[in-house]
């Protein structure tokens, strides 16, 4: 009989904020695979690791974290078929996703390249949205506001296309954009609603206004900026 493939959310980076379901997956894994930086530890393991048994396989996925392409497709091919191994043996796998797996997660490519073949379970976890909106204690969204998640890296001509149909807006993987964006932002004058969130649920967390925010941003980081007054009772 097959194994199981679970693509486990983490939530942002507290370990107190996995499920209780995440937590219970972890404990009693035989293979664990998560995302693993060419150079350094892996933030994904670092919040599960209290969790991960002693005597589990484990299965680093080595994704060089660095701005010019990598062959992706290789690396999740080679992930998929040692991962498929063990399904085929059998063995139940966990893959250890931050945030959300299906939240700009990497675990949709093991998803896309293992579902038809072995049964898959996804366990949601706190996105970095959210938990960047608790820290800065901003509400997203009311109402009938509608709510843009855009991704930094997206050209100025579209990003001011899409800040014009939204009311509330969160960017996410602003990290070497920041100045960019810090510009088109305050070009379009909403940089009084804006908030700048890196680091969200760790020790080294840091939330202020988009004027404040250091010139060179982590990759982990985020632009806030919520809807016109969402406190109004309509």
């Amino acid at each position: 009989m097959s194994g199981i493939l679970y693509g486990v959310g983490l939530g942002p980076g507290d370990p107190e904020l996995m499920t209780l379901k995440a937590h219970r997956l972890i404990s009693t894994a035989r293979v664990i695979a998560y995302p693993s930086p060419d150079t350094g530890e892996s933030f994904a393991r670092s919040i599960a690791a209290a969790a991960i048994p002693a005597d589990a396989i484990e299965i680093p996925i080595e994704i060089p974290m660095r701005v010019e392409r990598f062959p992706a497709q290789s690396v999740y091919d080679a992930a998929a078929a040692g991962i498929g191994g063990h399904l085929i043996a059998g063995r139940d796998v966990v893959v250890l996703c931050e945030g959300d797996p299906f939240f700009y997660g990497s675990f949709m490519y093991l998803f896309g390249r293992l579902s038809e073949q072995h049964r898959v379970e996804v366990v949601p976890g706190v996105t970095s949205l959210t938990a960047c909106a608790a820290l800065a204690g901003q509400p997203l969204c009311a109402r009938n506001e509608v709510l843009s998640v855009l991704p930094g890296p997206m050209s100025d001509d579209d990003l001011v296309q899409r800040l014009h149909q939204t009311q509330a807006v969160a960017i996410l993987k602003v990290g070497r954009h920041l100045p960019r964006l810090r510009q088109l932002i305050r070009a379009e004058g909403l940089a009084d609603r804006a908030i700048y969130v890196s680091h969200a649920s760790l020790p080294n967390q840091k939330v202020m206004p988009l004027a404040d925010a250091p010139e060179d941003a982590p990759y982990f980081s985020m632009i806030l900026i919520g809807g016109q007054d969402p406190y109004a009772v309509s």
